[in-house]
């Protein structure tokens, strides 16, 4: 392993996650939070949603009362006045289900002097949930989405229809309270319908394009869950304001600073990467062998949220297999390396955020007895990369702006 280049891709990571934190970001678009003089009640959701909401209540000073839902291992400690859960992602399960009747119950009886503080992040599908349908059939059709490489727009499309929450429910729930939503981007082109499945805004998404869905990816839904796809959700929202406080755009832009600071010049190929996590892999590390020998010290940064098509039944996540699809092609190639990161901290179902491959990386694990293709094939990218120091670990990050891609050329 190039030991230079690891120890700056670990600042790179290091510098890059900083930046995007939600402390400041919560704080800044409360500049706009103007409570009505009732009520002022707090919900937040997603893998980000204990980070917003101490960031919220230290700005405001208190609130009268308030729930988080977020990830397991995601809560740093107690909130005055705000009630935390821990749950399921990403596949809903009896603890999301928990929290979100918690946060529906704080919600009931509202008056329209009351506001409804919404703090959402990515996970919020999975973690923000009252499903319509039998909570394991819930969980057998979030399966076969993520397995099936359906994109999030995709995914959201369907789950709207099968929850009492998501396409808008939530803010209906509230009525006639207004819902200032605060909203952590984790979709490219910030979809406000589709992050975490749009709890409180017009779904634009319609019956037809959730039936699509099914019919593209050969799902499996009972009776109940297909007569749900007839039923449309709410179009017109008249009770929320929404704020985005954060995407993969400012996330790239701090990969960029950050390489510039290191002496690499930067150069952001996209902040909208959505294809397979291979591919990535494969088309930086063709860029990286382009531009070899050139004499250049270059950074090229691809921001965005790639998919994975579950073909074995390995361990790891889509940043992990982007970083080792990398590894063919800049085996031997000196002063090369490719890394991606989610920005939660998290990828996939393991404690690691990403991987890091380098020009040595390939020959390290044919040394350890690791096929690279095959290692693809059975989705098993955290052991292979474990085996040659290859994981990114960051723990939970409290932020969730999808993820960003560098590959490095020393020149």
């Amino acid at each position: 392993m190039n030991e230079i280049l690891r120890s700056e891709a670990d600042q790179i990571i290091s510098a890059s996650l900083n930046a995007v934190l939600p402390d400041e970001a919560v704080q800044r678009a409360l500049k706009q939070f103007r409570p009505r003089g009732g009520k002022t009640l707090l919900v937040a959701t997603g893998k980000a949603a204990w980070q917003m909401a101490s960031a919220a209540v230290k700005a405001l000073g208190r609130v009268d009362g308030g729930v988080v839902v977020t990830k397991y291992h995601h809560v740093m400690g107690e909130i005055p006045g705000v009630t935390c859960y821990e749950a399921g992602h990403p596949v809903p399960d009896e603890n999301s289900f928990a929290g979100t009747q918690k946060a529906l119950e704080l919600v009931q009886g509202l008056r329209k002097e009351d506001t409804v503080l919404f703090l959402l992040s990515g996970g919020g599908s999975a973690l923000f949930e009252q499903p319509l349908i039998p909570g394991d059939e819930l969980q057998r059709i979030t399966n076969q989405l993520l397995a099936s490489g359906a994109d999030i727009v995709e995914m959201n499309t369907l789950r709207k229809r099968l929850s009492g929450v998501k396409g808008g429910r939530f803010a209906q729930a509230c009525a006639p309270a207004q819902v200032f939503s605060v909203v952590l981007s984790d979709i490219l082109g910030d979809p406000l319908d589709m992050i975490a499945s749009g709890p409180a805004y017009p779904d634009s998404s319609t019956c037809a394009q959730a039936k699509a869905v099914v019919e593209k990816y050969g799902l499996h839904l009972s009776d109940r869950a297909l007569a749900l796809l007839d039923k449309e959700t709410p179009k017109v929202l008249d009770n929320v304001e929404t704020q985005i406080t954060g995407s993969v755009r400012e996330l790239c832009a701090a990969a960029a600073a950050a390489c510039a600071r290191l002496g690499y010049e930067p150069v952001t190929l996209t902040d909208q990467l959505c294809c397979e996590a291979r591919e990535a892999g494969s088309f930086l590390a063709s860029i990286l062998r382009t531009h070899a020998g050139e004499g250049k010290r270059v950074a090229y940064i691809a921001g965005g949220e790639t998919v994975v098509h579950l073909t074995g039944k390995g361990l790891g996540g889509r940043n992990q297999e982007l970083a080792l699809a990398a590894a063919t092609g800049i085996a031997g190639l000196e002063g090369a390396a490719v890394f991606s990161v989610g920005s939660d901290g998290t990828d996939g179902p393991c404690d690691a955020a990403g991987g890091y491959v380098d020009g040595d990386t390939l020959a390290a694990l044919t040394a350890a007895g690791k096929d690279v293709f095959a290692v693809l094939q059975d989705n098993d990218a955290y052991h292979a990369l474990q085996a040659v120091d290859g994981l990114v670990v960051t723990g939970p990050t409290g932020t969730n702006v999808n993820d960003v891609a560098v590959a490095l050329l020393q020149g």
